[in-house]
């Protein structure tokens, strides 16, 4: 399965006149683009609000950003939010792991168990489009987030993962990726892990070298070789899982 719960843009009305961010703002912080790398699984899910109306990957308590603190010191609110709004996010939040729990219980009971794959990108320009990007040693291309999966029983598959999408290059440089350097893996994969046992959830987080940060240009050679990795390395997960 392969989700992408950070894809959307669109805000409801009640949050987006409170908003103290421009769309361009909005754009640099959510992952755009990879609601259509989720054709790679045989079942997916795509959330099509903005994290900044709520942030499925965070705890319920957290998942509404108040204040600058709550997301990269960004003045994200133009007037505080009414305790309503905040209710009627919290329901989204719970609604979506609602369903997608009920999906994986029966996706489970079917098959016996169930990798999924949950799809972000992040920035690595963050001092300007001026700026060099951020040290690669520290900032792989693509990072695999395992921290509460239970690698004892899928490093294999961990590790076949990895491979698969370092066999493809981006530009001229083959794919750098690795485990765990930038993120360890948010609340979905947790939550996932946590409640699906013998099943696994990793967070893979793509660096944005197929687009512009800033712009938000695509560069889509490059946004199709990410894609043809991912889909290769979800194939080698099938393969992992009929071991």
């Amino acid at each position: 399965m392969a989700t992408a719960i950070h894809s959307g843009h669109y805000l409801r009305p009640g949050i987006a006149r409170r908003t103290g961010l421009s769309d361009s703002e909005r754009l640099h912080e959510e992952d755009p683009y990879t609601a259509e790398w989720t054709t790679l699984g045989d079942s997916r899910a795509v959330f099509h609000r903005s994290r900044f109306e709520v942030d499925l990957n965070r705890d319920l308590d957290c998942s509404v950003y108040l204040e600058p603190g709550d997301c990269w010191d960004l003045p994200v609110r133009r007037s505080p939010l009414p305790d309503e709004e905040i209710v009627r996010s919290h329901r989204l939040h719970e609604g979506f792991y609602r369903e997608l729990g009920k999906l994986l219980t029966e996706i489970k009971k079917r098959y016996g168990r169930f990798v999924l794959l949950d799809l972000h990108t992040y920035n690595h320009r963050r001092g300007g489009p001026e700026a060099p990007p951020e040290p690669q040693s520290e900032n792989p291309d693509i990072n695999v987030g395992t921290k509460s999966v239970d690698r004892d029983t899928f490093r294999p598959l961990i590790d076949r993962f990895m491979h698969d999408t370092s066999r493809f290059d981006v530009g001229s440089s083959a794919l750098d990726v690795r485990e765990n350097v930038k993120f360890v893996g948010a609340h979905l994969v947790r939550w996932v892990n946590a409640n699906f046992p013998g099943s696994a959830a990793l967070a893979v987080e793509v660096k944005k070298i197929f687009m512009d940060e800033h712009t938000g240009e695509l560069d889509l050679a490059a946004w199709k070789e990410v894609h043809r990795a991912l889909e290769s390395a979800a194939g080698g997960c099938r393969d992992e899982l009929r071991r």
